[in-house]
């Protein structure tokens, strides 16, 4: 049997593999369009948003942190690279990037000073950032969508574009944008000395800060990391959907979360793989796809996301651990 290992496959990535090739096959069998090139373009197409947000926010995590305002700050960025962009005269892709990279790493550089500055909780401080960002983006914008965006940003971008007897499938420019911030994202953890002590720290933040890691800059590598994430995302998201709606985003950040720990990432930090992200977003967006080609409820999706979470914090738990040791110590042993 090939070591998958050399390969960085695991055995979560490798159980993810399986449950998705079983799906994909169950899903084949079952209708008649999920295998369809439309259908398998669309999903990745659909999915490319999800996972620039799920490599960003699986640096949080391997760093000890968690975000759960990094879909609503996309929003805010939307609307701040577009009224930017308009101002210079409409811009371009160049200037596009530019703008919604760094307004997102603002946006986390916000919460990584609130969270290291006042020593606060980062679940605790992405709630109220997420209230705030989101409340601020409808209180100004009175709810309002931008539809008259420049050309570049709407003009459909077609990587690959075929017509098959069910119709056009096209892989359109947010996946080609997926793949870069994916391949970025694996070199800051992969390859640089900021990525082993993104997971040093996650792992024993007291240990990290005893052998000279500055524990502040890596707050704001994370946060900020996951920020210019956010924003790109939202930038390709609304090319995707050529416009800016202030609450298209609102609610996605549970089911990327829930996605990248299924993935193998860590809630307590240190731990967790690009291609563990990868496959959990794939995994979630097939599960939502094929619950709706089936004709079922997407409550019932929504029920799949939120016990995936609650398992996660179960299992990341010590509680747990002692629970469950508990169970199988001899009698004997207790006494």
């Amino acid at each position: 049997m090939p070591d998958l290992r050399k390969w960085g496959i695991g055995s979560i990535e490798a159980l993810l593999i399986l449950l998705i090739a079983v799906m994909v096959i169950g899903l084949g069998v079952s209708t008649t369009t999920f295998l369809t090139l439309p259908n398998l373009f669309d999903l990745v197409n659909q999915s490319s948003v999800n996972i620039i947000f799920a490599v960003g926010l699986l640096v949080v995590l391997i760093a000890g942190g968690i975000d759960i305002s990094f879909a609503v700050g996309a929003s805010v960025v939307q609307y701040l690279t577009a009224m930017t962009v308009m101002r210079l005269g409409g811009g371009n892709w160049a200037i596009g990037f530019v703008t919604a990279g760094v307004f997102g790493f603002l946006l986390g550089a916000i919460n990584a000073t609130i969270i290291y500055r006042f020593r606060i909780v980062s679940i605790v401080v992405t709630i109220a950032t997420f209230n705030v960002f989101f409340g601020g983006l409808m209180f100004l914008t009175g709810g309002v969508s931008i539809y008259d965006l420049p050309d570049w940003w709407t003009q459909r971008v077609s990587l690959i574009q075929l017509k098959t007897s069910s119709g056009i499938a096209d892989l359109a420019l947010p996946v080609a944008v997926m793949i870069v911030m994916v391949a970025a994202t694996w070199f800051l953890l992969r390859r640089t000395t900021t990525g082993r002590q993104l997971y040093a720290m996650g792992d024993n933040p007291e240990a990290a800060r005893r052998v000279g890691i500055n524990i502040g800059t890596m707050h704001y590598v994370a946060f900020g990391w996951l920020g210019m994430m956010a924003g790109i995302a939202g930038l390709m998201q609304a090319h995707y959907v050529q416009e800016v709606v202030p609450n298209a985003l609102y609610g996605r950040e549970l089911d990327v979360l829930a996605a990248v720990v299924l993935g193998g990432a860590r809630l307590g930090g240190g731990r967790g793989t690009i291609l563990g992200a990868i496959l959990g977003i794939l995994l979630t967006a097939i599960t939502a796809n094929g619950l709706n080609l089936l004709g079922i409820s997407p409550y019932a999706f929504k029920m799949i996301i939120g016990a995936i979470i609650l398992l996660a914090i179960t299992v990341s738990s010590g509680g747990f651990a002692r629970f469950v040791g508990s169970r199988f110590t001899p009698q004997s042993a207790k006494a």
